[in-house]
């Protein structure tokens, strides 16, 4: 609880500040939609934008027009179901919408041994700044921070994790001095 609490006052703060957009979408094209209008908006801002993309959008989905009207009947046997590849928006992001802008993606595996590969394949194709890439077993706890040239390991202690204290409070920290490098080095 004392954690929530000054989680809850910091995401009030920045709010506040108006340095924090949060998005909240509940369907795939809400989310796209969102995301474009967000980068061209913030795109005159330059590299002191940060888009920190840790939505848990999946790799497939079903379309609005193959999801059924009603309830499938289980009288109907057996069920298939097709889905489609989710559009990949981190490159219009990087080169269209705001391409000055510091950009996190993350990547999230079950086998450790193609982690940093499929991390710097992204970083590669995309051209962003950072992957925060992650063992589905150990998210919660430990992270990798992969960029072009550097790999750096986040992990909770086991005395952090009974004081309550989360991954993510680490990675946004080591993030935003990733951030002021990356706006030094613009100006």
């Amino acid at each position: 609880l004392p954690a929530l609490l000054g989680a809850l006052r910091a995401y009030e703060s920045a709010t506040e500040e108006g340095a924090l957009l949060a998005l909240e979408f509940t369907a795939l094209d809400e989310y796209l939609a969102l995301l474009r209008a967000a980068a061209r908006a913030l795109a005159p801002f330059g590299s002191s934008v940060m888009f920190y993309l840790a939505a848990a959008v999946s790799d497939f989905y079903i379309p609005p027009s193959e999801m059924p009207e009603h309830k499938i009947q289980s009288s109907e046997g057996s069920l298939q179901i097709t889905m489609e590849m989710v559009p990949k928006m981190l490159s219009p992001l990087v080169k269209d919408w705001a391409p000055e802008a510091f950009v996190i993606s993350f990547k999230l595996e079950t086998d450790p041994s193609i982690l940093i590969e499929k991390s710097r394949q992204a970083l590669e194709k995309y051209r962003h700044q950072v992957v925060v890439a992650n063992i589905l077993e150990s998210r919660r706890t430990s992270v990798i921070i992969v960029t072009k040239d550097t790999e750096t390991p986040l992990s909770l202690s086991d005395e952090e994790i009974a004081q309550g204290v989360e991954i993510e409070e680490k990675i946004v920290n080591h993030l935003q001095e990733r951030h002021t490098a990356f706006i030094e080095k613009k100006f």
